[in-house]
């Protein structure tokens, strides 16, 4: 195999959902599984890694497999090592990238391979090889879309120091907590996923850095993909050059962007999702209302955290105003973005249609909330006495409780009907969930 930089774009993937699970084609001549290798500056250890993964491959994969190594611009011997690797071993071929970042690597190599199961993980080895052939075999046998290690499940046995593991655990609470997010370690570099579905998923994904990979599985469950997580055993590497701190300040911009984009419905998740298949999950019940269950759950959810949004705004704005400018203010911000995150994620309303009508039809509904509010302020300030900060956020804790059902009911019935014409989830398997 020869070292070449890729150039051209992979061919455009047609719009349709994607089609029911099933085994991959072993098709002689081709590898069934690309392993990707990302590397800046790693002339120490890439040739190691490659050796003894490829020895490891050999001995226990019973399908065909490539190696590729992908250069992000090093500027030591790396780009050396790889050809050479290249040239002397035949399942390794060499990819030059002439820009750094391991989501751009990771994105490129995987658009041009052939293989229909294509897997990623780093130079260093940390994480036990005898977890590759788990994390790839329910992606080969059609039971899965995407694999990942998870460094966190109960079985892993991890080395590393306090800090890197205070950093996961942090990360992926803040994952689970804005962005709703089920899967358990994002961050592990130990990941795999079908090429059916890379070809429809790696265009929505924006980042070519170290979020790449958060973003990647974030779609996907969001787009009812199905994700395996594989306990692996890890080491952590001493010598490893990932700046923490600037690569969390760009993992929770991330976060912003793609909470933001899914909050408003920006993103075709329609195009990657699998049709129903003869789990009798998938199947709809009589008698009972489409996503109600499933409604009901995410208002809540979503209430709870307008609410503390809520009060957190109407705390701030209280020290420099009154409480009826105060609880006006905090609950139109807190009504503009509960309506967007119910509209997305309490009743699947995608895209940009009606969005401005659905946000002047919620303003309306939470008019009925600022009426309750403002009432129930104004009569603990016709009460004799002076009341205390906390009794001003206690009443408007029952007030806005009160108002809760009937706001669920008018979104349900008025504001996001079934019935609207508007692009409405209606995957009853969410109803499941």
């Amino acid at each position: 195999m020869r070292t070449h930089t890729p150039l051209e774009a992979p061919p455009e993937i047609p719009l349709q959902t994607l089609p029911a699970r099933g085994p991959v084609s072993v098709v002689p001549g081709r590898p069934v599984l690309d392993v990707v290798i990302p590397v800046y500056n790693e002339e120490a250890d890439l040739e190691q890694c490659v050796r003894r993964l490829h020895d490891h491959l050999t001995r226990t994969f019973p399908y065909g497999f490539r190696i590729t190594i992908a250069d992000n611009a090093s500027t030591d011997r790396t780009p050396e090592l790889a050809a050479r690797l290249d040239d002397t071993i035949e399942e390794v071929a060499a990819v030059r990238l002439e820009q750094k970042g391991r989501g751009r690597a990771l994105r490129t190599v995987w658009s041009l391979s052939e293989a229909p199961v294509l897997a990623y993980m780093d130079v260093d080895l940390s994480t036990d090889l005898k977890a590759l052939l788990p994390l790839v075999a329910p992606l080969i046998s059609g039971h899965s879309d995407l694999a990942i290690g998870s460094r966190l499940a109960r079985s892993s046995r991890v080395v590393r120091g306090p800090k890197r593991e205070f950093i996961s655990r942090a990360y992926n609470l803040i994952l689970r907590g804005s962005l709703a997010a089920r899967f358990s370690d994002a961050q592990c570099g130990f990941k795999a996923i079908r090429k059916d579905v890379a070809e429809r998923l790696l265009p929505m994904v924006e980042d070519t850095g170290w979020f790449f990979d958060t973003e990647m599985l974030v779609l996907a469950e969001r787009a009812g993909l199905r994700i395996h997580e594989v306990p692996v055993d890890w080491v952590d590497d001493p010598n490893s050059t990932v700046h923490i701190v600037k690569t969390a300040t760009e993992d929770l911009k991330g976060v912003w962007r793609v909470g933001r984009a899914l909050a408003t419905g920006a993103l075709p998740l329609d195009r990657v999702r699998r049709p129903f298949g003869d789990d009798p999950r998938d199947r709809e019940l009589s008698g009972v209302p489409k996503g109600l269950a499933r409604q009901l759950v995410g208002f809540c959810v979503v209430g709870a955290l307008s609410t503390l949004i809520y009060l957190l705004l109407y705390s701030l704005f209280r020290l420099g105003t009154g409480p009826q400018v105060a609880n006006a203010l905090a609950l139109l911000l807190s009504a503009l973005g509960n309506t967007a995150a119910n509209r997305r994620l309490t009743f699947g309303v995608r895209g940009r249609e009606r969005a401005m009508r659905h946000q002047a039809q919620g303003l309306v509904v939470f008019g009925i909330g600022l009426v309750l509010t403002s009432g129930s302020l104004a009569a603990l300030d016709a009460a004799p006495g002076t009341a205390s900060h906390g009794t001003e956020l206690a009443v408007l804790i029952a007030a806005n409780l009160a108002a809760t059902i009937l706001r669920f009911l008018l979104f349900r019935a008025w504001v996001f009907p079934s019935d609207s014409g508007a692009t409405i989830d209606d995957d009853p398997r969410n109803d499941n969930r």
